[in-house]
């Protein structure tokens, strides 16, 4: 064994294939980060794109899944049932140096424990599931694999050449690895189909800090963007990829035809190709919305642009939103909604079958839809933006249940929990 049950655990390698930006992962590792920061770990990072502290943080190119050498390794493994013996030579040479490469990072930075953010889940990056799994195989590395998405929910994934790989390692069977899912439907298929036991960790967030409120240099917003005073702005503060329904964003923009709606697209990342944005912004021009795209303006912090315009934070998208959209076909939580209580936000979501498992019956107070926009759907998003003190004491109740459920105290009590499983207190 790596670790005995005697050792102390002290510092914490996180593993993933990027630690960047506002995507879910990226900003839950965040929240895992800051939480076992308060309890007295140290921290550090492994992958293939990163902006985090460099002096805590490993990067190596080929454990970035839009490396162009994973990029086509993914194009050659999925969507056909064979794969060539140059392929799987391609894949076996990056595992290896992916392996050395964790062996650099564990011992240069002395690292006790690994946490695996969804590099064993999903599959997006096979050489990388591969190193990890025969790195922590041959060690006995304690670990904590963290599943956000697996494979069989992504419809892509269910024809490959790599069935051998992905059984494997996505998500691994050793006994020195514990799982940790997101939802409850996620621990009843690993259970189904790996035989894999696993603790429930929902998203978090910070729910007993104030959220920011709108200072000057917010308030420059929406003028930056191109708005009027009297627009009512809907913000979308997802990717641009088709399971966030997008399409339901712009059709219920469209539906507003006695005031002018903006729709607000927060997150540039197209990780699943660009024909989902043609067609969502095509739509919109059907419909005679107008849909706000400015990855110039908008970042993960604020700034400024090459040519000294203000940068802008997803944090001012939410402080100048006026109704937060959230129709989503499917998530493995929902970071935008927990962002959307946490700033005190009206909302429209679609019952996403985890919303309706994990966080419906907690009795939130939403706009909802099933599938698709009806007139009653609009009527009540209308009757919310004619009615600002009713959003007040909606919002405020929301705030409050989200801070029950959802905080860095549950975070806390169930990484103690899953310590506890490696000897520790």
């Amino acid at each position: 064994m790596y670790l005995t049950m005697t050792d102390k655990i002290q510092r914490v390698g996180f593993v993933s294939t990027r630690f960047q930006g506002t995507d879910g992962v990226s900003m839950e590792t965040q929240k895992w980060r800051t939480v076992l920061e308060h309890m007295g770990y140290e921290c550090f990072f492994f992958s293939g794109l990163s902006d985090w502290d460099p002096s805590r943080s490993m990067v190596v190119d080929e454990a970035y899944f839009n490396h162009p050498l994973i990029a086509e390794i993914q194009r050659q493994c999925f969507g056909v049932t064979v794969r060539s013996e140059t392929l799987s030579g391609e894949i076996q040479a990056i595992r290896f140096r992916l392996k050395r490469a964790l062996h650099e990072f564990v011992s240069g930075f002395s690292v006790d424990l690994l946490i695996i953010e969804n590099a064993v889940t999903i599959p997006m990056n096979i050489p990388l599931g591969l190193a990890i799994t025969e790195f922590i195989a041959e060690t006995g590395m304690p670990a904590i694999a963290h599943h956000h998405d697996f494979a069989w929910e992504r419809q892509r994934f269910s024809v490959s050449a790599v069935e051998d790989y992905l059984a494997m390692a996505f998500p691994p069977r050793l006994h020195s690895i514990s799982h940790v899912v997101i939802n409850s439907e996620g621990r009843r298929q690993l259970s189904y189909r790996c035989g894999l036991s696993a603790t429930i960790i929902p998203n978090v967030f910070d729910f007993h800090s104030d959220p920011p409120v709108l200072d000057e240099y917010g308030r420059g917003f929406r003028a930056d963007l191109g708005l009027e005073p009297a627009d009512v702005l809907f913000l979308q503060p997802t990717r641009v990829i088709a399971r966030k329904g997008i399409e339901h964003s712009v059709e219920l923009a469209g539906r507003f035809k006695d005031r002018k709606v903006k729709l607000l697209i927060s997150h540039q990342e197209r990780d699943e190709g660009s024909e989902y944005y043609h067609r969502t912004m095509d739509y919109a021009a059907l419909l005679g919305v107008d849909v706000l795209v400015h990855p110039e303006l908008i970042g993960s912090e604020r700034g400024m642009t090459a040519d000294g315009r203000k940068r802008y934070s997803l944090w001012d998208c939410y402080l100048n939103a006026d109704f937060v959209t959230y129709p989503s076909t499917y998530e493995g939580f929902g970071n935008a909604f927990l962002e959307a209580l946490w700033f005190k936000k009206p909302i429209l979501v679609n019952r996403y079958s985890i919303f309706q498992q994990d966080i419906e019956p907690i009795g939130f107070e939403v706009v909802q839809m099933e599938n698709y926009v009806t007139p009653d759907t609009v009527d009540q998003v209308r009757s919310l933006l004619d009615a600002p003190f009713m959003v007040d004491l909606i919002t405020e109740r929301n705030f409050n249940l989200g801070r029950r459920f959802f905080s860095y105290e549950l975070l806390e009590q169930r990484l103690r929990h899953a310590f506890m499983n490696f000897g520790q207190i």
